[in-house]
């Protein structure tokens, strides 16, 4: 039996539709097209925010969305010594990203963002992450795996790029792309509650 969805997640991540079933959320997911070009007065944290909320709206207004479903958007952002870094346009952009953040910390801002009927409620989960120094090598052997292509900032925490990481302070989950504490709380506020399982779903079924 299929069960309905929750949520209208307007998002392409797959890992965003991962997380959220980590925590018992079912989700449609849609993807939608906004501007993500940076506006020169925004700061990184307006900047990330704005996209997650434009993503939701759009999501909202334009999505088929016969049962009202809440919309979630969200986008991550990285920053370091007060650059802003998105996904790369080339693997030659990708590796002076990855030169700029070797043997550095950065910060990692992801935002949330949910619309409904009713409200629209957001927040924004930053965490810094230190990476080791990357010799050339490194840096070409990764860029050759193709895991950075897409990815904020060049790289993938749960992938190849783990082993470039040395230390993190904050969410491991909103490095990845959704803070899983933070969108909990959003989704309560909305009337979702991702501990009251649907108990015709196994959720342990391996």
């Amino acid at each position: 039996m299929n069960t309905p969805a929750q949520i209208i997640l307007a998002s392409a991540s797959p890992r965003r539709y991962e997380l959220l079933q980590q925590i018992c959320v079912r989700s449609l997911v849609q993807a939608v097209d906004i501007d993500e070009t940076k506006k020169t007065s925004e700061s990184a944290l307006e900047y990330v925010k704005r996209l997650a909320l434009e993503k939701a709206q759009r999501g909202f207004e334009f999505i088929e969305n016969e049962q009202s479903l809440p919309v979630m958007g969200s986008d991550t952002i990285i920053e370091i010594a007060g650059n802003v870094l998105g996904k790369p346009e080339n693997r030659q952009h990708a590796k002076k990203m990855l030169q700029q953040m070797s043997g550095e910390i950065h910060t990692v801002h992801t935002s949330v963002a949910i619309v409904t009927q009713a409200k629209t409620v957001t927040d924004t989960n930053s965490s810094q992450v230190e990476f080791k120094p990357l010799t050339e090598h490194e840096i070409d052997a990764y860029l050759e795996t193709g895991e950075a292509d897409d990815k904020a900032g060049a790289y993938a925490i749960q992938g190849i790029a783990a082993q470039f990481v040395k230390k993190i302070n904050g969410s491991y989950s909103g490095i990845m792309g959704l803070p899983l504490f933070e969108t909990a709380q959003l989704l309560k506020q909305c009337g979702i509650d991702p501990l009251a399982i649907d108990t015709e779903i196994n959720y342990n079924n391996k």
